[in-house]
């Protein structure tokens, strides 16, 4: 049988795809208005549902910004703000937008292996014994080709047993948590985030490109959340924030 076609994204993301393409391509210059939401829907780009929903993408994106009574206006890149958000923050940008990147940002050096947990808060938190067997997933985020955030996913091994692609690094078909509440029926939910400050290893620093003498402190922000589902701690996902970086959960 031949492959099957490979699933279109529904159409209001297709909408803001097209559209933010106009919008780095310079159809729609920085400051300049789009088209109303009707006159949209009038030149066959979609139901009134589907235009709207396109654009508050583009909004939730940091692409355009509008205002009841002045429309919908192209945003500049120096009016996009240039901060950090946090892997809950990714979630809720992926369920609003489709998309959990911000505008000009990558991820690159995904990495997902099996390693023993050496460290005692991490397996306290999962409710491990110190050295048990975990699943290590870790990106480095990436902003107009700076790395500014560094993501450590630790996860129990009972979830590798429904989802065998946590070891693979290519993007899986849906977010594992969602993947993980279809297999199981059981619901992945977060906790409270919580911040800490600490100095920055050699790895760290290695993955941010900061060159530094071994003997000079350089001190990060660490935001943590813990996923659990109905059985317990099934997750621990860490943001390190690149030195010198604001923290803001609605970037």
């Amino acid at each position: 049988m031949p492959p099957a076609a490979p699933k279109q994204p529904p159409k209001w993301r297709q909408l803001a795809d097209e559209i933010a393409a106009e919008i780095a391509g310079g159809t729609y210059a920085p400051g300049e208005r789009l088209p109303s939401i009707q006159a949209q829907v009038s030149a066959g780009k979609g139901a009134t549902a589907t235009v709207h929903r396109a654009y508050q993408a583009l909004e939730a994106e940091g692409l355009v910004r509008t205002l009841q009574g002045s429309g919908t206006t192209v945003l500049g890149p120096e009016s996009v703000p240039l901060s950090t958000i946090t892997g809950a923050a990714r979630l809720e940008r992926l369920r609003r937008t489709g998309r959990a990147l911000a505008p000009r940002e990558d991820y690159v050096n995904s990495r997902a292996v099996l390693r023993s947990c050496a460290d005692q808060e991490i397996a306290d938190l999962l409710g491990i014994d110190l050295y048990d067997e975990v699943v290590l997933r870790s990106r480095t985020f990436v902003r107009d080709g700076k790395p500014t955030v560094l993501a450590l996913n630790v996860i129990h091994m009972r979830a590798l047993i429904v989802l065998p692609e946590l070891l693979q690094t290519v993007p899986m078909e849906k977010f594992r948590h969602d993947l993980y509440a279809e297999r199981t029926g059981k619901r992945v939910t977060a906790g409270p985030e919580r911040s800490t400050a600490r100095l920055a290893s050699d790895n760290e620093l290695s993955e941010f490109g900061i060159d530094v003498p071994p003997d000079v402190p350089v001190p990060v922000l660490v935001l943590r959340t813990v996923y659990s589902d109905e059985d317990g701690p099934l997750e621990v996902w860490e943001d390190i924030l690149r030195p010198g970086m604001w923290h803001s959960s609605n970037a």
